[in-house]
């Protein structure tokens, strides 16, 4: 096991990025925890931390964390030395934090027990599947991979380009998945740039007509919506039913 982790982890430099998504992962279960007692009223959690009155959200501590593991990340020389992996589990205590709360920062308003506050579970739960694809050796658009670095022949510039075009059309379809995914895997980001968009997304608002946008609100509620549900009952579970009404 020691050799595995050496080899696959260690030796190829996924050793911060390792620690980083555990300690994401742990202040994210954490942080959701803790709010959910605190939600509850339970008298053996210690609660709100509001100095005179004064509720001082966790993005605050989230983003004092990450600059800590972010500045201090920059000084160890040995990518693979214990103060590097601390620093990169400290800047990913940090990130989850901030990110727990991405919501409350968008719309600069407390959303957080809201169905608008689902938005920042969506964007733990993206950026969980980012690193774990870095982590499995994918690199975004092919990018850095070990089949050539620099880039070096024309073939690999016009693979980039079309990945990335192909993925920001994804993303212009409301396919924030198929988009995200298709950073890493080509293949995905293709899939979801010639199919169908969604009937709320820039492209379909822009370029559908009625007939087009009523077979896009069709497909949506045949494939996506079961999907959603599903998706909705996974992060209530993990991280509360937002407050009805709000």
């Amino acid at each position: 096991m020691g050799a595995w982790f050496t080899r696959e982890i260690v030796d190829t430099g996924r050793l911060r990025l390792l620690v980083f998504l555990i300690a994401f992962i742990a202040a994210f279960v954490f942080i959701r925890f803790s709010v959910r007692m605190i939600r509850r009223g339970v008298r053996w959690w210690p609660g709100d931390i509001a100095p005179g009155g004064h509720h001082i959200h966790h993005v605050v501590f989230g983003l004092g964390l990450m600059c800590v593991g972010g500045v201090g990340g920059l000084l160890p020389r040995d990518d693979t030395s214990a103060m590097a992996a601390a620093l990169a589990g400290v800047f990913g205590a940090g990130t989850a934090l901030v990110l727990d709360e991405f919501a409350l920062v968008l719309h600069l308003q407390d959303v957080y027990w809201s169905e608008q506050g689902r938005l920042s579970v969506e964007v733990v739960f993206i950026a969980i599947a980012l690193c774990g694809l870095a982590l499995l050796g994918l690199r975004p658009l092919g990018i850095g991979d070990e089949r050539g670095e620099t880039l070096a022949t024309w073939g690999s510039v016009v693979t980039l380009l079309f990945n990335l075009v192909a993925t920001l059309f994804a993303l212009a379809k409301g396919k924030l998945w198929t988009g995200v995914i298709g950073v890493f895997i080509g293949l995905v980001a293709l899939v979801g740039a010639v199919r169908l968009a969604r009937p709320g997304s820039p492209w379909a608002r822009r370029r559908y007509d009625e007939h087009k946008l009523a077979r896009a609100a069709a497909r949506d509620r045949r494939l996506r919506q079961p999907v959603q549900r599903v998706g909705s009952a996974l992060a209530d579970l993990i991280a509360g039913r937002p407050t009805q009404g709000r």
